[in-house]
């Protein structure tokens, strides 16, 4: 099937690829070479057609002649891609088959042939993909931030397709009142016309820095593993982050709430919601009333707060948050 979207220079085989160490001297701190944190389960890629992009989709296979404990499907977050999940994946105690998708626009997967990114195609993309690796069977999904949004209303949108959901800090954003709306609409239009860029970088050591000058938590040697994955070296010799840079262009449509609630009431999977405690997601839900009564839409909800990590809880903390997913999905 012929694609349509737009991509970066995607190397093929790149996912895996063996790096024995990142020298970090041309970082903004003069560091010794980091040895990138090694996988003890190695993922291999698929690629599928889904509505005219060409998407990737990381598989960790179960260990062959063991009994497999089931599959899981992880859905990463804005800015995120499909390797984000490793740690995590390491950490389960039971035999799973995992599988990942690059959302649109990020990862391995294609670009869109457009300017703006929108919602409902996270949740068509996620139906085609679903019918595609699992086939008839109900999905049990681990998804973070962006993708735990989509995947709680897409539990409602296709209520017979989720059978459990674990959910990491994706409760959605801020109520917006229908006044934006002119000056959001002006802004996407200046945005638009303007373009968007992201920056880029001299050395995976510097994509290392700025991934844990995002999160301080992060080790320097999950930074450098993930280095390897969150950007593409250019011909230039310079490395593009592996994300379509209209993805920063600002959504037109304002965020719906009661919309949002309406698909959440039809939710028929157990839901755990996993929160990062300390983190500010956490904290808009302790001290907003209206947050919390968002949770009263859900039919089956377990809500557990995990110490010691910031909002990338997948990272900082990927034992503790195995053993929540397992514990859920049985």
């Amino acid at each position: 099937m012929p694609s349509a979207g737009r991509h970066a220079a995607l190397p093929q085989v790149f996912y895996n690829r063996t790096v024995t160490e990142i020298d970090l001297s041309n970082a903004q701190s003069p560091a010794e070479p980091v040895v990138p944190y090694q996988p003890r389960r190695i993922s291999r890629s698929e690629f599928h057609p889904v509505r005219t992009l060409r998407y990737h989709v990381r598989v960790w296979d179960p260990v062959p002649d063991q009994p497999c404990a089931g599959t899981l499907v992880m859905l990463h977050g804005w800015m995120d891609v499909s390797a984000s999940f490793q740690f995590l994946v390491d950490a389960l105690t039971r035999n799973w088959r995992v599988l990942a998708p690059d959302w649109r626009g990020f990862g391995l997967t294609e670009w869109p042939d457009a300017d703006s990114y929108w919602f409902p195609d996270y949740l068509a993309d996620l139906d085609v993909l679903l019918d595609l690796l699992s086939p008839g069977e109900p999905v049990d999904l681990v998804a973070h931030s962006m993708g735990g949004n989509a995947a709680t209303q897409y539990a409602g949108v296709r209520p017979h397709r989720v059978r459990r959901l674990v959910n990491l800090e994706g409760v959605g954003m801020r109520a917006t009142d229908a006044e934006e709306a002119p000056d959001r609409y002006a802004r996407w239009i200046d945005e638009v016309r303007a373009g968007a860029r992201l920056r880029d970088y001299g050395s995976r050591a510097e994509v290392a820095a700025r991934l844990q000058r995002n999160n301080p938590r992060l080790s320097a040697e999950r930074a450098a593993f993930l280095a390897l994955h969150w950007a593409h070296e250019q011909p230039d010799g310079r490395f593009a982050l592996a994300g379509d840079p209209d993805h920063k262009i600002i959504n037109p449509v304002l965020y719906n709430v009661p919309q949002v609630m309406a698909c959440w009431r039809r939710v028929t999977a157990d839901v755990l919601l996993v929160f990062a405690h300390g983190d500010e997601r956490w904290n808009r839900f302790e001290t907003s009333a209206e947050y919390r009564d968002r949770m009263k839409a859900l039919r089956s909800l377990v809500t557990v707060t995990v110490e010691g990590a910031g909002h990338m809880l997948h990272h900082d903390q990927p034992e503790a948050i195995a053993r929540l997913v397992e514990e859920f999905i049985r």
